[in-house]
């Protein structure tokens, strides 16, 4: 896959005939799946050259910059490793501005699809809009494409089991710590990156179970509710299993909200290295207990139930 930085530097790479499609696809689900399918499935029937434009950062954080706290399923270069993975030949990352977002939708057709990414099909969601206040659809897209000289095909949305796979059903599914749901709906594990910083301690020392204290290196991204987890641990090339612990702590006094991971059968001091947590399914809510003694027993129970489930 060649990236470019730029509409203007993929133009003056002189790619003529493009399957085009266009979107954020944050996190890459299924449904984003299913119209990359499509346009790989065009290209190679036309000999054409597939072509993903996105944006960065994100539309939303430019246009509502007073809107706080907008999280995303992937950074951008998880986003980039997606749609490697999924085989496209050209990836646009193009910089998302106030100046872009005035750009007319006729504009963006005339000067955009065709002058500079040379469209001969676009491939687009039911839904998609564009131009200076989202004002350009679908409708104006076909309108526009026999005039101009490219063919509109509408993707119509992706359901699994009759349920719209979408990025904010499955935001909402991972801050619900419905793990199940939002691993069906992408198609692969949430993943969180982070780096091991010092913590209080306890873990080894009166719990039996040492844990790493976890600094999520992307704040942009979506937390899981707070909860036990059972969880898959990639460091340096390993997959661990273990059990995470996002929240407050109410058992012990003064520690307050960390997220902390214990990895079965490993014994390593792994301060300020990196690491990465695949959320396979939520055990059980946040609880407070009696004392440090009936936590520890609700810790044996929860790698038990871990063990069964991460197989």
């Amino acid at each position: 896959m060649t990236i470019y930085n730029s509409i203007e530097e993929f133009a003056k790479a002189g790619i003529k005939k493009t399957v085009v499609t266009t979107g954020t696809f944050d996190g890459v689900h299924l449904g984003h799946k299913a119209i990359l399918d499509r346009i790989k499935e065009i290209a190679a029937a036309k000999k054409e050259e597939t072509v993903l434009l996105t944006f960065n950062p994100h539309p939303r954080t430019v246009l509502f910059p007073e809107k706080e706290g907008m999280h995303f399923l992937s950074s951008s270069s998880e986003k980039t490793e997606l749609l490697e993975k999924a085989g496209i030949q050209h990836l646009i990352i193009h910089p998302f501005t106030k100046e872009l977002s005035l750009v007319s939708a006729q504009d963006y057709i005339k000067d955009i699809l065709v002058g500079k990414l040379h469209v001969e099909t676009l491939v687009i969601g039911h839904d998609h809009h564009f131009g200076h206040k989202r004002t350009g659809s679908i409708k104006d897209l076909k309108e526009w494409g026999p005039k101009l000289g490219f063919e509109v095909e509408e993707i119509m949305p992706f359901a699994l089991d009759d349920i719209t796979i979408s990025s904010s059903k499955i935001r909402r599914a991972i801050a619900e710590g419905d793990m199940t749901t939002a691993t069906e709906f992408l198609g692969y594990i949430y993943s969180l990156h982070a780096k091991v910083v010092k913590g209080l301690q306890i873990g080894g020392t009166k719990l039996g179970y040492p844990t790493a204290n976890l600094e999520v290196l992307d704040s942009s991204k979506v937390m899981p509710e707070d909860g036990i987890y059972a969880v898959y641990v990639d460091y340096e090339g390993k997959r661990l299993k273990g059990m995470l612990s996002v929240g407050m702590n109410p058992t012990v006094e003064g520690k307050g909200r960390s997220m902390e991971v214990h990895m079965f059968d490993f014994k390593e001091r792994i301060y300020d290295k990196h690491l990465t947590v695949f959320f396979y399914r939520k055990i059980r809510d946040e609880e407070k207990f009696r004392n440090i003694q009936a936590l520890k027993r609700q810790m044996d129970n929860d790698k038990e139930v871990a063990l069964k489930l991460l197989v």
